[in-house]
């Protein structure tokens, strides 16, 4: 299927208060900022949301919130990716009755299956929900990759809407671009190469950046859509040290600190993270400013 959302979305922090619970008053103020700010869909739950370190409550509990507060507003997505079929599946009708509009779901990770492993838990997840599914390739986490044949089969699923790349490889990202034309749409996963990505007919991207600079973000989407070359790339250009400060250290580490920095109460990451390096600290200040961004902290 193609068309499930056009723009730009936010793989969003999950903001923790100091005693180490969700601070809902701080993630409400982070979904009106996006919102306010243009972005067209909130990821919840992915990678950048910390997932891994959540429970099952806890993580039941933000997408209550988030379709509460959200209201309609922007479309929701929520994370349901395992390296355990049986858990995607769960995770996934789950989300699905709590009032997702879509799913983000991440690989199998860590248990390295096969290319055929890979398509069929993508069936497996699709045949159990009624949603648009975007498929989330990213292997320097995941330890596999989905190889542009294998993108190809999966987008003939009737409720696959796309899949985020976050593979770092033009020439692979290009021949999945034109294996799954038409079929499913190609987002990007990496701010880095969102440009790039937008050019070759990405139908939007997933940011982390967005987090901290959404309508610098949506402003870039908009150049691409328009026929805007030179003006796109110079808000990537002026975006880039931003968007490269955002992986000082793994994340969501940098984005956090970087939320704090700008008001938006981001709060420290669970353990096994660990909260941003002095000195990276410093220089995340420093770049955040040249930006024009308002530094209180």
């Amino acid at each position: 299927m193609v068309g499930f959302f056009r723009g730009t979305a936010t793989a969003m922090i999950t903001p923790f208060a100091k005693d180490g619970t969700v601070n809902f008053g701080a993630f409400g103020k982070m979904i009106d900022f996006q919102i306010e700010n243009g972005t067209d869909a909130l990821v919840i739950l992915g990678t950048t949301g910390e997932p891994a370190t959540m429970t099952e409550a806890e993580k039941e509990e933000v997408m209550r919130f988030s379709v509460q507060k959200v209201a309609g507003r922007a479309k929701i997505v929520f994370g349901s990716g395992s390296n355990n079929t049986a858990h995607a599946v769960e995770a996934s009708k789950k989300a699905e009755a709590l009032g997702a509009d879509g799913l983000l779901v991440v690989t199998p990770y860590y248990n390295k299956c096969t290319q055929n492993g890979i398509y069929e838990y993508y069936r497996a997840i699709a045949e159990a929900v009624h949603i648009p599914i975007i498929c989330y390739n990213v292997p320097p986490r995941t330890g596999v990759n989905i190889l542009p044949a294998t993108m190809e089969k999966i987008a003939s699923l009737p409720n696959i809407a796309g899949v985020k790349e976050a593979c770092g490889n033009m020439e692979q990202i290009c021949e999945t671009a034109r294996r799954i034309r038409g079929k499913c749409d190609l987002y990007s996963g990496d701010d880095n190469l969102n440009l790039p990505i937008l050019a070759v007919g990405g139908a939007g991207l997933i940011s982390v950046a967005s987090n901290i600079i959404p309508r610098e973000t949506k402003q870039l989407y908009d150049f691409v859509q328009a026929g805007d070359l030179a003006s796109a790339n110079a808000v990537q250009d002026r975006m880039l040290p931003v968007i490269d400060a955002m992986f000082l250290e793994v994340n969501p580490i940098p984005a956090k600190a970087a939320a704090d920095m700008i008001g938006l109460e981001g709060g420290a990451p669970r353990a096994p993270l660990t909260e941003l390096e002095p000195a990276h600290k410093e220089q995340m200040r420093q770049i955040l400013t040249q930006f024009g961004l308002h530094v209180i902290a």
